[in-house]
Order: C-alpha cells, then structure tokens, then sequence
C-alpha cells in the first residue's frame, strides 16, 4: 500500500532527479530515501529512474509523476473546499507568473478589496504551467508566452509590442525603429533561458540565422533598464516595463518586425472547482485595463 509521505517523497526526487539534493530538501536521509523510491519501483513492478549515469525520470517515472501530480492535487483541493466550506473568509488563491511586475496594480486592488485572503505568488517558467495547474498546484496562472496542455482554460488579457531599450547616447537611440538584424552585433542584456523575454530574443535571432551577443543574463529582471542605463549594453524591453520604469534614463525603440511582440494571458483548469478566493482573482485580473492601470469601468468591482 503506497503511503502518501512516499508520492510526495517521489515527486521531489523526479523534480530534481537527484537523490542527495532531494534528501537534502526533504530533511531525511539519502538511504531511507533511496530504499523508499525502491519500495515504490517493486510495487509497481518497474523501474521509474534510469540510472545509468546520473539519476533520470525515464517514462514510465514521467507517467507515474503525472498520475501522482493528479492524485495529490486533488486531495489538495478537497481539503481547501471542505475549509472553505466550513470556515469564514475566503482562504488562499495561489498565483504563478513569469513576471509578478506586470501584475502589481490587480493584485494591489484584489488585496485591499479581500484583506482576509492569503495570496501565494509562484514564479514559473510557462513550460511547467500546465502541469502545475493538472496538479493543482497553483489555481491561475500568468503568462507572456503560449502555455500548452489540454484540459487549459484561458483568457486573453493584453498584447503589447516589445521594443528596445538602450541607453540615451547609443548611436541608434536618435532612430524610429531598428531591425534585429541591427542588433546582432550590440551586447545584449536580457533574462535566463526560460523566461519569456530570453525566449522571444532568441526566438527572432534564430529566424534570422543570427546569435545574440549576450553579455549578462538577469535574474533581477527589473534591474534589467538599470544596466542598460549604466551603459553596459542593450536589450529588449516590453512597453509595460518601458512604463513602469520611467524614472530610468532609457531610451525605447521600435522593432520593425511585427512578431516581436508579447501576448499575456491567464490560464486556469477547464475542470475542477475553482475556490472562491481564485474566482475573485480570475474577476479582477480579467476585469483590469492593462492600459490605464485601473479596472474597467464596465467591469464588477473586485469581490461582486
């Protein structure tokens, strides 16, 4: 009889496919963890990590991972509806984005409008948004890029071009646009892989037979008009950060390639129930205008 503390034991160590850092996270020790993803590989007669040379997820793990996600995302969500069924207050809506900057103003007005809700933000790339939202492990998510899975519902919340910025006396900050042909000799400053900004970068760059001359990958994306202020390159920059940035010395210039743009949507479950706190956030963000940074006027105000 698979015990829960094991799934969950499991689920660490196909995240991370490496069994010391995965006792090291779980607080227990590396052979009482070996010796329980043993237990689970003989009860369901199959191997689930290959372990040739480093420790790895092979399909049947990849498959056992996805029902277990399942399993215990549902469990989850029982437990959050019998407490919010029997509880006052609205309990926890939990948020992953690729960028919480773009979300500020809603999350603000959600706040104060539902002060009693614990709101847990979660930074994820949105190749993992998918099965984060199968696994219940967030309720909503936010994305700048496509998030594919089935069993998605999503709603389109604004579409925004993407230009660059660069500092004040750079030879091309005097131009109405530029071509990213242009730019492949520049030293660029942008996000890690993974996020959507390092993904639309080398996106443009491989259609065009090009590489980008990266010179700093940012963790700290808001610092990223920062250093291109001070000099140390340019790189792209979307117009809602070009706005919230304003005070930076910058200059922004148009791309003359109609796909370099972003599209940001939010994404939930099409099945399953939606707890209140998460309805409510579905409304606000959904009910925001992106372009003046305040709810639509039409729109019921957060909480109705």
């Amino acid at each position: 009889m698979m015990e829960l503390n094991s799934l969950r034991q499991f689920l660490v160590v196909a995240r991370l496919e490496h069994l010391s850092r995965a006792a090291d996270e779980l607080h227990v020790a590396q052979p009482s963890l070996s010796r329980t993803i043993a237990r689970l590989e003989n009860e369901l007669g199959a191997p689930l990590f290959d372990r040739s040379s480093r420790l790895r997820l092979n399909d049947a793990g990849r498959l056992f991972r996805d029902h277990v996600e399942r399993a215990l995302g549902e469990l989850q969500a029982g437990q959050r509806a019998v407490a919010e069924a029997t509880a006052e207050g609205l309990g926890t809506v939990r948020l992953a984005s690729e960028t919480f900057l773009t979300l500020t103003g809603p999350l603000a007005a959600y706040k104060r409008a539902h002060p009693g809700v614990e709101l847990e933000l979660h930074w994820s790339p949105a190749e993992d948004m998918a099965r984060l939202l199968r696994a219940r492990q967030v309720d909503l998510c936010v994305a700048s890029q496509p998030v594919h899975g089935e069993g998605l519902t999503t709603a389109h919340l604004f579409d925004e071009a993407v230009g660059v910025g660069m500092p004040l006396d750079h030879p091309l900050a005097s131009r109405t646009s530029v071509s990213i042909r242009e730019l492949a000799d520049q030293p660029l400053i942008t996000a890690r892989e993974g996020h959507w900004l390092r993904r639309l970068l080398d996106r443009l760059f491989a259609a065009r037979g090009l590489t980008p001359k990266i010179v700093c990958e940012s963790d700290e994306h808001s610092a990223i008009a920062d250093l291109i202020s001070a000099g140390l390159g340019i790189g792209l920059v979307p117009s809602f950060a070009r706005r919230k940035a304003a005070a930076v010395p910058v200059a922004w210039i148009p791309v003359d390639s109609p796909d370099c743009r972003r599209t940001v949507t939010l994404c939930w479950g099409a099945g399953g129930h939606l707890p209140a706190a998460a309805r409510l956030m579905r409304t606000t963000i959904t009910g925001w205008d992106w372009s003046t940074g305040e709810p639509e006027r039409n729109a019921p105000a957060p909480g109705r």
